[in-house]
């Protein structure tokens, strides 16, 4: 690890002596803007692997993303190097089609603590992802510009929720929906390898099914998914207060382009563009 030039990629130039709430800001946001939300390895011909110096060399030297395991397992060793204290916990994503949960460790987040409080930092979700750490001491409504977020806690059990709304902030009482669910016990980086395998092969599994990359932008958000380029810009007041999107329709020889101008992205084998319909967990959790 060398923490200079990891910082480097995520585009921070500040201090970085001391833990702060200010740091572990900054380098959740520059991370998010710097390092792709993708899966491209999968459909070149590779394999992920969770051994962090390979993930180093990867998404700092070879200037790639990835998916949760290996952004957040990454992050995590840089906020450690950092002075901060870092728990890896286990998420289970809630299927926006079936509404059911995924299995234990089908998630990698992190918790630090810092100051006597905890807060819950996750690089490795893409949408509809939180771009600065979220305070896990309140329940009530966290803002981020357009979006809200709050953590819900299970009265009967140590369970979290992560829900947002989709529409502007309506308080407690607005439409809320459930993100994914996690408990604060901690867990090892080895133990998420059989969740890393399974979703690199299963047809239940949208970084199998499909073939993408995504990166946040300042006001919006770039995607790439099989053969489609779609722009998204935030509600502000030059759209209206209004979500955009525009989708651009790729031919496979213009993607190693499109990767490369927009991602930054430089595969060293060739990629098989997919966007398959994702089969439905054989098993309720």
């Amino acid at each position: 690890m060398e923490v200079g030039r990891y910082l480097s990629r995520i585009g921070f130039a500040g201090p970085s002596d001391e833990p702060s709430l200010e740091l572990l800001r900054s380098v959740h946001t520059g991370h998010l803007l710097s390092v792709p939300f993708e899966d491209l390895t999968v459909h070149s011909g590779g394999r992920v692997s969770l051994d962090l110096p390979v993930l180093y060399d990867k998404i700092v030297n070879q200037r790639r993303g990835g998916f949760c395991f290996e952004n957040n397992s990454l992050f995590s060793w840089l906020l450690t190097q950092l002075g901060f204290r870092v728990t890896v916990l286990s998420g289970q994503v809630r299927n926006s089609t079936t509404g059911l949960y995924g299995p234990p460790y089908d998630h990698l987040i992190l918790m630090v603590d810092l100051d006597g409080k905890r807060w819950l930092c996750d690089v490795g979700f893409g949408v509809p992802g939180f771009s600065v750490p979220l305070s896990l001491e309140t329940c009530g409504p966290q803002e981020q510009g357009h979006r809200v977020y709050r953590l819900r806690r299970d009265s009967d059990s140590d369970m979290r929720f992560l829900e947002w709304q989709k529409e502007e902030n309506r308080g407690e009482d607005g439409e809320w929906t459930e993100i994914y669910k996690f408990t604060l016990e901690p867990r090892r980086l080895e133990e998420f390898t059989e969740m890393c395998q399974y979703h690199q092969s299963s047809p239940s599994s949208i970084f199998f099914c499909k073939s993408l990359c995504m990166l946040l932008k300042p006001g919006g958000r770039l995607t790439y998914i099989g053969r489609r380029l779609i722009t998204t810009t935030f509600p502000s007041e030059a759209t209206g207060g209004v979500l955009e999107t525009t989708t651009r329709e790729l031919e496979d020889e213009e993607i190693p382009a499109v990767l490369a101008e927009h991602f930054g992205i430089v595969l060293p084998s060739p990629l098989i563009p997919k966007d398959d319909t994702i089969t439905p967990p054989p098993v309720i959790y």
